[in-house]
């Protein structure tokens, strides 16, 4: 039986505010996997919750006067996308969520460099505020913003390519997955419904979008997935996954719960982007 962990409860809080229809909700938690009457019951639990609390901030009063707007997705509508010191290649697209797939972000030797500089580096992964987690299961490293020529040199090309300003960017973030390594349904923007997540955002304030960039082929397992479209993509070496969840109105877009399937073969490594909606005052004080 499904859980019904942190990442399902956001989603059914935020369907929830935005007044979205029950059975539109029970069907979708149905085609996942969850037992109608479990799915029932927790629907009908949230809408219960709802009703007994104040408006809530960073987006979700927005929610609900309606469903997520989509606008313009910042990235270039090109096929191909020239970076300021690479072309890549646009292999899939969706607009409603935006998600992109591209091809030859980084080159075989940029990812083997990336790897070798983040095993020394690497500890257990964390989620919240430093807390281990089930949810996770992987473990991670982090550079510095700009900390040396060549982390700049991905960090302008990332940037070039989401069409984000290099200053709105966090920290790169490589993770290694082991054999049953996962990261089990989540969303990447901070979550009003989360404690502490108001204080998370004012560094740079809300998330806008997330870039996952595979630095080695998986034999087995290890895709992303997007439970809620029936959309897996799999790891390849150099390619990146971009997805983009906060709008012009800052509003939240739940359809992009997401996970790492489990590995089940091999390991799997990725280096992470997150964008932000300013530019990070942790940033510009160094």
């Amino acid at each position: 039986m499904l859980d019904i962990n942190a990442a399902v409860e956001e989603w059914l809080t935020d369907h929830a505010s935005r007044g979205c229809n029950r059975q539109s909700m029970f069907d979708a938690m149905l085609k996942v996997g969850f037992e109608p009457e479990r799915a029932a019951g927790v629907i009908d639990a949230t809408f219960k919750g709802i009703q007994s609390k104040d408006p809530l901030p960073m987006g979700i009063e927005a929610l609900r006067q309606g469903e997520y707007l989509y606008d313009a997705c910042p990235v270039a509508a090109d096929n191909v996308i020239r970076t300021f010191d690479r072309d890549v290649t646009v292999s899939m697209r969706c607009e409603r969520p935006q998600i992109i797939a591209f091809d030859n972000v980084l080159s075989a030797e940029e990812c083997a460099e990336v790897i070798e500089r983040s095993r020394p580096r690497l500890k257990r992964s964390v989620t919240g505020v430093g807390v281990y987690n089930s949810i996770r299961t992987s473990d991670t490293a982090g550079f510095l913003p700009g900390e040396d020529a060549f982390i700049q040199r991905l960090e302008q090309r990332f940037a070039s390519l989401m069409n984000w300003p290099v200053e709105n960017g966090e920290p790169l973030q490589v993770q290694r997955y082991k054999v049953t390594g996962e990261y089990k349904p989540h969303h990447d923007y901070y979550s009003p419904q989360q404690p502490g997540a108001i204080v998370r955002g004012k560094d740079g304030g809300q998330r806008v979008a997330t870039l996952i960039v595979y630095l080695n082929d998986v034999p087995q397992g290890g895709a992303t997935q997007f439970p809620l479209l029936g959309l897996s993509i799999t790891a390849k070496q150099g390619g990146a996954l971009y997805f983009r969840y906060m709008n012009g109105q800052r509003q939240l877009d739940a359809l992009t719960l997401h996970a790492g399937a489990p590995v089940l073969a091999g390991e799997k490594w990725i280096v992470t982007k997150w964008v932000t909606e300013r530019p990070l005052e942790s940033r510009a004080r160094r």
